[in-house]
């Protein structure tokens, strides 16, 4: 290669890691695995050493000098005390060996101890206390300052407010932690599963979803998600010594402290021991209930981790070995392309079934158009699949050595396969939409968003049933399902009387669920349950709530409604200003839909005012949903955890480990009749 061609390809190679970048630290929405990223910013690093010249002359701005900058707009930007930095990575044992050998000369000797930590596939953030107190959590940001996700971190359950007195150590007078925000996977199944019931696009990974939520505007809606988080860093530290000695007594002292650590770290003398650990690691966390792309080797000491110091990026005294993801090899027989709520054209690649990190996999995400023309992914192929993240299965490549002639390139839809509409791709999207409002399939996923448990809730019309009555042509629209015909539905089959009458039933009395339900129901962009309710409790009834403008909203540059910024708030006006959204709330007005506005109580009212409760268990006779309203209208709180400043936990049967953790903090136990007589005034 000659330097001018070398110049071409930094150049090349430095847009296309930056574009990678801001994909994966800015969007949460990673175009390509950690393995293709890592080779491209490999091959630029070593071009840059092979041939300075032409990196010089391609200017100084070059990713593998700086750290991933995760900031957004929307956030108030904090300096952190100390630089938080990445890692060095390698997938090599051989480099990590070389690493060893490079702390060896450096340092001068060769009974070198080292601790070898899991690597969470997380969201990096720093959280500062002082005086035991918590008072911020900024994330990594640019490495020098990051964003402020305070108000978002305070919903993390195992977030402690004041570190615990310890025998392991003092409590420093500040003191900044750092450490991971991440989502289980229980978690994130549960979320996508909400997202199949919605007809919406599954998330792709717990980390990108972990890292899009803390960056959401809203702590309320963070709040819906459970996000939880890990620490094992050490920032800025007062008094020093408070940190302690080693990696290793630091991580006793983080326990000590009452805050939440690695399930399991190992200690080892020598690079030979801290590689039997790695083996160790990779087999049991398989168990974890978190994803782990990898282990990291630290030197033990602190005072040596000084000694050896940092680079600009990275420090020297620790590495980064990064686990391959379990790949299978299979056919692919076809591509499905499946259309969401919104219109959203996604391909899913149909497979021959393969085993693959102990489950069997036949379906797997192509993610979109671009992706499968840039891998060349075709029918007929040989790809292989992973689980990314290690949960949802992509094809992440092509085995061409196998493919045969008959392969042809895989042409995208031009047109909707539902209704047959020309597609249409919106400036600076990579999806392609079907653009018809009336597309089958979207009617069907809005329905079906509209009848669920997290909106209406409407028993009986689930997915079955919505796939029947937008077939037949009974319900074109939402508002249709409050004009079901009894006829029409017992003729659907014999021994339907009774399961008729009763949908019939659940649809009339659906007809006063509570408002915020309704405008959850309407699929307005950007609005979730957390917004609704806000919105509910400003406008008090959909027709109100139609007819708003942006006065309503934003006052200046200052937010009237806690929670809508001036994003949610022109999605809002936005979707209003569409005829149709105004004629549907007209129409479910004619239909008798009458929704409860939420009672107003003065601040300070209620009978359960400044209570906050748990619920556990299941209750007699009131649904979780229930019970958390009724608590809300009479002017309580409902938490998600036990602690000390809990005033309240109503158990039902099979109540789990809140009901222990009440008992342990001597926090008063009540049934259902209990708290029902606490509301009797309501």
């Amino acid at each position: 290669m000659t330097s001018s061609e070398a110049q071409k390809r930094i150049s090349a190679l430095r847009s296309e890691v930056a574009h990678h970048d801001e994909r994966y630290y800015r969007s949460a929405r990673p175009e390509i695995g950690d393995r293709d990223y890592d080779r491209l910013k490999r091959e630029l690093a070593d071009l840059e050493l092979k041939f300075p010249g032409a990196a010089r002359a391609e200017g100084t701005d070059t990713p593998t000098a700086r750290v991933g900058d995760d900031r957004a707009e929307g956030f108030r930007t904090v300096r952190h005390r100390l630089a938080m930095q990445s890692l060095d990575n390698t997938y090599s044992e051989a480099e990590l060996r070389e690493f060893h050998a490079r702390l060896a000369r450096l340092l001068g000797r060769e009974d070198l101890s080292y601790v070898v930590e899991p690597k969470l596939d997380g969201l990096a953030v720093s959280l500062t206390y002082e005086k035991g107190r918590f008072v911020g959590a900024v994330t990594r940001g640019n490495g020098v300052e990051g964003d402020d996700v305070t108000a978002n971190a305070l919903t993390i359950r195992s977030l402690p407010r004041e570190l615990k007195r310890s025998a392991q150590g003092p409590v420093p007078d500040l003191i900044e932690i750092r450490g991971e925000i991440y989502m289980t996977f229980a978690e994130f199944q549960r979320i996508n599963a909400a997202r199949d019931e919605e007809g919406e696009e599954r998330y792709a990974n717990p980390r990108n979803l972990a890292a899009g939520t803390i960056k959401l505007l809203d702590p309320r809606e963070v709040g819906l998600r459970s996000l939880a988080l890990v620490l094992y860093g050490l920032g800025a530290c007062e008094p020093a010594k408070a940190g302690g000695e080693n990696q290793s007594g630091y991580q006793a002292r983080l326990r000590g402290w009452g805050l939440p650590t690695v399930d399991k770290f190992w200690t080892a003398r020598g690079i030979d021991e801290a590689w039997a650990a790695i083996g160790e690691l990779d087999r049991l966390r398989k168990g974890f209930p978190y994803a782990t792309d990898g282990a990291v080797v630290k030197l033990d000491s602190f005072a040596l981790q000084r000694e050896a110091g940092s680079t600009s990026k990275a420090p020297r005294w620790a590495m980064a070995y990064k686990f391959a993801a379990e790949r299978a090899e299979t056919r692919l027989l076809t591509i499905a392309v499946q259309v969401g709520r919104t219109g959203v054209l996604t391909p899913v690649a149909e497979l021959e079934p393969v085993i693959l990190a102990g489950t069997t996999v036949a379906r797997a995400t192509l993610h979109n158009r671009d992706e499968i023309a840039r891998k060349d992914i075709r029918v007929g192929d040989y790809v292989l699949v992973e689980k990314a993240g290690e949960v949802i299965p992509a094809v992440v490549s092509v085995n061409l050595a196998r493919r045969t002639p008959g392969c042809a390139p895989f042409v995208f839809p031009d047109r909707c396969p539902s209704c047959g509409t020309a597609v249409v791709q919106a400036q600076g999207e990579v999806a392609l939409r079907c653009p018809n409002y009336d597309c089958p399939v979207q009617v069907r996923r809005r329905v079906q968003h509209f009848a669920s448990r997290a909106c209406v809730d409407i028993d009986g019309l689930g997915e079955a049933m919505v796939d029947v009555v937008v077939e037949k042509g009974w319900v074109r629209g939402v508002a249709d399902i409050y004009r079901l015909k009894r006829d029409d539905l017992l003729s659907l089959g014999k021994s339907v009387e009774k399961s008729t009458d009763n949908l019939l039933a659940a649809i009339e009395a659906g007809k006063k669920a509570d408002l915020w339900r309704f405008v959850h129901g309407l699929g307005i962009p950007h609005v979730g349950t957390a917004a609704a309710k806000d919105l509910a409790a400003r406008f008090g009834s959909l027709e109100a709530l139609s007819q708003s403008r942006h006065a309503d909203y934003i006052e200046g540059k200052e937010s009237r409604i806690a929670g809508i910024g001036e994003t949610m708030a022109e999605a809002i006006i936005d979707h209003f200003n569409q005829p149709r959204n105004r004629t549907l709330v007209r129409d479910l007005v004619r239909a008798g839909v009458s929704p409860r506005a939420p009672a107003a109580l003065a601040p300070g009212t209620g009978p359960l005012s400044g209570k906050t409760l748990v619920l556990t268990g299941t209750l007699p006779t009131k649904s979780r949903e229930d019970a958390s309203a009724m608590i809300e209208a009479a002017g309580g709180k409902v938490a998600s955890s036990v602690s000390k400043k809990t005033s309240f936990v109503v158990a039902g049967s099979d109540a789990g480990s809140k009901l222990d953790k009440a008992k342990a903090l001597g926090v008063a136990v009540i049934g259902e009749a209990e708290l029902l007589l606490m509301l009797k005034d309501r």
